[in-house]
């Protein structure tokens, strides 16, 4: 009989406050990893566990083990209670799509030393850097070298930079290509990859495909209302599992796009790029072909636009209409 496979989800677990645009009062849940926990119980592949990189701060434990409640398919005792106080964001939309963020909270950074035994019995592992202070880049290159398995990371605020009172702004990463290295899939939306292009005096599509010479096989950039687009490596279009064995070969990357099956989705879009990247790398993880994946992740993202905040999302999507 065959083993059951193992997929970690590392992040952070948040206490939102969020003000959506045009709104007369905020909305409070939980957010961050808890998103991307929801849409793996949904999407994960028949065969597969889903076990749950988070720390709990001690003063929201009993709320946080509520919410785990609600998920199946999560391995149990992965998830690991911390004296510090939980992480909470405040957000402001100023539109549908964009916002302003403030991040306090005192969870620490994850160590190699801790993940090590974490990670030695995963088959694959999906980084989600919802704070961007999940690991530092010395712990992820250790990660990497210690981790054999495929490693899907989602950037998102390792390009945001902390100021006053804990407000976020968009911020390039230094040591990009150290960080690239640490990853065989990286996921960004169209700002931050614009974000980290413009540091780099290159245009945004020509900096993804520069990526692929720094370690990943496949660079993937959600558009919002425009979809997603993708830079790959020659090897992986050819063999398109060749990125999760590490092959990694640069010359003549191709590139992609898909758009919305059926258009832009209105609602609530705090947590759908968690929702988009999680069931895309499902998907793969699952034997999809790398544009089917990433159709189906558009329409779990649209499922997720009808749903506001985490708690009782997985039901939501579970129950929700994916047609091909």
């Amino acid at each position: 009989m065959e083993r059951t496979r193992r997929v970690g989800i590392l992040g952070t677990l948040v206490w939102d406050r969020i003000w959506l645009h045009g709104a007369s009062l905020p909305r409070e849940g939980w957010g961050g990893i808890a998103y991307s926990l929801a849409a793996w119980a949904t999407a994960c592949p028949p065969g597969w566990a889903v076990v749950p990189l988070v720390k709990l701060g001690r003063d929201l434990e009993a709320q946080a083990r509520e919410l785990l409640a609600e998920l199946p398919r999560l391995a149990s005792a992965s998830e690991r209670v911390v004296p510090e106080t939980s992480n909470r964001v405040e957000l402001r939309y100023t539109d549908s799509e964009h916002r302003g963020e403030r991040l306090v909270g005192g969870v620490l950074p994850w160590t190699w030393e801790e993940l090590a035994l974490a990670v030695s019995d995963l088959d694959a592992l999906y980084v989600n850097f919802i704070t961007g202070d999940e690991m530092h880049l010395a712990d992820a290159e250790r990660l990497r070298e210690g981790f054999r398995g495929p490693i899907y990371a989602d950037l998102h605020s390792l390009l945001l930079g902390h100021g006053p009172a804990g407000h976020r702004f968009a911020k390039p990463l230094v040591e990009w290509e150290r960080w690239m290295a640490c990853f065989d899939a990286v996921q960004t939306n169209y700002g931050e990859l614009a974000t980290q292009a413009e540091s780099a005096v290159q245009d945004p599509w020509s900096f993804a495909r520069h990526c692929l010479g720094c370690g990943p096989a496949l660079f993937v950039v959600t558009l919002g209302t425009g979809g997603a687009a993708y830079v790959m490596s020659e090897a992986a279009r050819s063999d398109p599992w060749s990125w999760l064995v590490h092959a990694h070969p640069t010359a003549t990357p191709h590139t992609g796009r898909v758009p919305l099956p059926n258009g832009p989705a209105a609602g609530d879009p705090m947590g759908c790029g968690d929702v988009w990247g999680s069931t895309f790398f499902a998907e793969l993880l699952a034997g999809a072909e790398l544009e089917p994946a990433m159709a189906s992740a558009h329409r779990a993202a649209a499922l997720k636009m009808a749903h506001s905040g985490a708690s009782g999302l997985y039901m939501h999507l579970a129950e929700g209409s994916f047609p091909a």
